[in-house]
């Protein structure tokens, strides 16, 4: 299993997964049951709804719940600016 710090290293581990690799990824977290794989599955082979864009919102169904389960926040920005700040002269 993934150890996640934020919500964007959630987002950089779903990102590059296909339809396959993401179920076989997600399954650890339990974040979808074999109920809502059957239901995809059926929606992209009766033509209901194309698989990229099934992909595309369980992606984000997946980040929302790992965010959730895990308590992440969004990775904090560093600017030029806060890096000055904290430099010593």
């Amino acid at each position: 299993m993934v150890v996640f710090q934020d919500i964007q290293d959630v987002e950089e581990w779903l990102e590059p997964l296909d339809y396959i690799a993401f179920w076989e990824a997600v399954a650890p977290y339990g974040v979808f049951s074999i109920a809502d794989r059957d239901h995809c599955d059926g929606l992209i082979s009766g033509g209901t709804v194309v698989q990229d864009l099934i992909l595309e919102c369980i992606k984000a169904m997946a980040r929302n719940s790992l965010r959730d389960g895990f308590g992440l926040k969004h990775r904090p920005r560093h600017t030029h600016a806060d890096q000055g700040l904290r430099s010593l002269h």
